[in-house]
This record gives structure tokens, sequence and C-alpha cells, in this order.
């Protein structure tokens, strides 16, 4: 069943996501509708956005209660604050690193299935959040709504996070528990590439 669940949302999200896709591409959208669709369409079309966001969730399911709805709740909340520094036009040290480092991080801690306390696991995840909103809210359109593209992005984070969680309860069974951290592995390893990339255009 959690198998043609995962399947399920798989197509789910890649229809949604093309459907939406086509429409954003063909000019700038403006104001609320605009701001939604431009919002919910960044942590997905974004590699580096997307894979850090299903790794909380993953991670937050390895960890069991309460982490498993802190760290999605958590990572969400605070990434909304990161997104008004952005706007807002504050600076953050070298935010692309960080967010690359994120998902090394994040991936890492999902595929070594790392036991950190409840408060460290959290701080981590607000830490990472900040960085991964203040991105957000840098690309934030000139012609879309604030708000909407905050609710937006904010939303397809929630979503992320529920697709991480669904597959981190695979871990309930051994070969479910395999496929968990390899995924988290292959996360690790596209933050590593990330890292890579940044540092080479520092």
């Amino acid at each position: 069943m959690n198998i043609r669940l995962r399947q399920s949302l798989q197509r789910g999200g890649a229809l949604v996501a093309l459907i939406l896709a086509q429409g954003a591409a063909a000019h700038e959208q403006a104001g609320v509708a605009g701001g939604l669709v431009s919002g919910f369409l960044h942590p997905i079309t974004g590699l580096d956005h997307l894979v850090a966001m299903v790794a909380v969730g993953l991670w937050g399911a390895q960890l069991g209660a309460p982490a498993l709805w802190v760290l999605p709740v958590t990572f969400p909340l605070v990434m909304a604050l990161g997104g008004v520094l952005g706007v807002l036009g504050v600076p953050l040290p070298m935010p692309e690193l960080v967010i690359a480092l994120s998902a090394l991080v994040l991936g890492g801690a999902v595929a070594v299935r790392l036991r950190a306390p409840f408060g460290v696991a959290a701080l981590l995840v607000a830490v990472f959040a900040v960085f991964h909103g203040h991105a957000h809210g840098v690309e934030l359109p000139k012609a879309a709504n604030p708000l909407a593209y905050g609710i937006g992005f904010v939303l397809a984070t929630g979503l992320l996070h529920g697709c991480g969680i669904t597959l981190g309860l695979l871990t309930r069974w051994p070969q479910g528990d395999r496929l968990v951290r390899a995924l988290g592995a292959a996360i690790a390893l596209l933050g590593t590439d990330f890292l890579a990339t940044g540092l080479r255009m520092l």
C-alpha cells in the first residue's frame, strides 16, 4: 500500500508541476495568481531546494515523534521568516553554499540514520530553513504579489515534506529502511555536487 501511495504522490506531483510550469513559462504573471504560482513552483523546480525539503520529511520520519511533525512544521514557518529577510534585502552570508550544505547534511543524516537529540535536529533544520526562505524572497518576481508568493512556497514546501514523510514511513520494514537510507545518500551526493559547484563559482 505504501509503495502504491508513493507512486501516486510522485505521479500527481509531477503532473501538477508540469501543468503549472507550462503556464508560468509563457510570461511573468502579475498579481496574486502570478505570485502564488511562482512561489509554488520555486521549491519544486529548484533541485537543491527540493531534495533538502524531502530530506527533512525523511529524517523526521526516521526520528519519530515529536520530530516527525515538528521538523516539517518548523521548516516552513522559519523559512517564511527567511523569505521576509530576502524580500527586504537583508543579506545573509554565502546563502547558496549553505543551501547546498543543507542537502549534504540532511541527506547524510538520513543515510546514516542519525539519532540527533530533538533540540539539535530542530535547530539545524531551522538554520537551513532561514537560508532557503531567504533565497525564495530574493528571487521574488517583481510583478508578483509577495504574500501570495510566500503562501505558494510554504505550501509547496509542506507538500515536499509530506512526500518525504510518506517515503520515510517505509523505514518500518527492513527493505524500506534500506531504500530510505539510499535516498538519503543520493541527496547527500547531490548536496556535495551543489557545494562543489558553488565553491567553484566563488
